[in-house]
């Protein structure tokens, strides 16, 4: 039977009215319909496991003074603020695109003045390029929709709408380590970083004088490159919620007690209890 003739007889069958009567139950698998949805299919995709060595932290004038009077810096937290990506066309592999991606990462260190003095906080920032090329088809068709206005459109993207698109997905960094280096006189930070990353430190980021702040960090991303097809699949009736909703309470004794003891805060589990745990069997970073 061809997809044409499919079609048809879905809609004939739709007319005889066979459709289950609404509030139905979902697992009357004999009462379905196929019905044509539009969803993203992921024509390609890679994971990798980075290890970023020695990458540069950039302060604010105000952050960069402190550090300038530091003899020694740990690494507390890294956390990725924001991750821009480029897609542009391979010319000489028809099909496949270079996807360019610049992460932006929140670096926290705590910075010693003093031989046994208290750190002080402050939070820098680092940024790290990668390119990766992946198979997305092709496609000759422009796209218009209801959602997109001649003045919200991408000037890049005005002659190029039936291009893929790209996504990453970004675990939590692991923060590696941190050193201080004396500064190497050519550390000018990036003069393309996004407003809205500055605004997030209160400034502009400035050029290290006497000291330089490094990090080794590890990444773990998932780079995919998609489009949108229209696909049939089964569909059952419109479920109908049958749990009843339970109101709140206002006393926060009641609300606590109904928290669950948190016995493994109290008795962590043992090297042996994590021997077959997956997540602790982290390898060793490439350089």
């Amino acid at each position: 039977m061809t997809d044409n003739n499919f079609a048809v007889n879905s809609a004939s069958h739709i007319n005889r009215g066979n459709v289950p009567e609404r509030g139905s139950s979902a697992h009357d698998l004999g009462r379905t319909e196929p019905v044509a949805i539009d969803a993203s299919r992921v024509y390609d995709s890679c994971g990798d496991k980075d290890c970023l060595s020695d990458i540069r932290v950039f302060f604010t004038s105000e952050n960069q003074a402190l550090i300038n009077n530091a003899i020694n810096v740990r690494v507390r937290d890294v956390d990725v603020l924001n991750v821009s990506l480029d897609l542009e066309p391979v010319l000489i592999h028809r099909g496949f695109y270079s996807i360019d991606m610049v992460f932006y990462f929140d670096v926290s260190l705590d910075v010693f003045v003093t031989p046994g003095g208290i750190p002080n906080t402050v939070n820098g920032l680092s940024i790290f390029s990668k390119r990766v090329i992946l198979y997305g088809s092709e496609g000759n068709v422009k796209i218009f929709s209801s959602d997109l206005s001649i003045n919200g459109l991408d000037a890049q993207n005005f002659s190029k709408r039936n291009l893929p698109k790209a996504s990453v997905q970004v675990a939590s960094p692991i923060a590696l380590a941190a050193k201080l280096k004396e500064s190497c006189g050519l550390c000018s930070p990036p003069c393309n970083i996004p407003k809205c990353i500055c605004q997030y430190y209160g400034g502009e980021m400035t050029t290290p004088s006497n000291r330089t702040v490094f990090v080794t960090i590890g990444l773990f991303t998932i780079v995919q490159i998609e489009r949108n097809v229209q696909v049939l699949v089964p569909s059952y009736e419109f479920r109908i919620p049958e749990k009843e909703c339970v109101t709140s309470s206002d006393n926060p004794c009641e609300m606590f007690g109904r928290i669950d003891f948190p016995t493994n805060e109290f008795f962590p589990p043992q090297v042996i209890d994590l021997k077959n745990d997956d997540k602790l069997n982290f390898g060793s970073c490439k350089k």
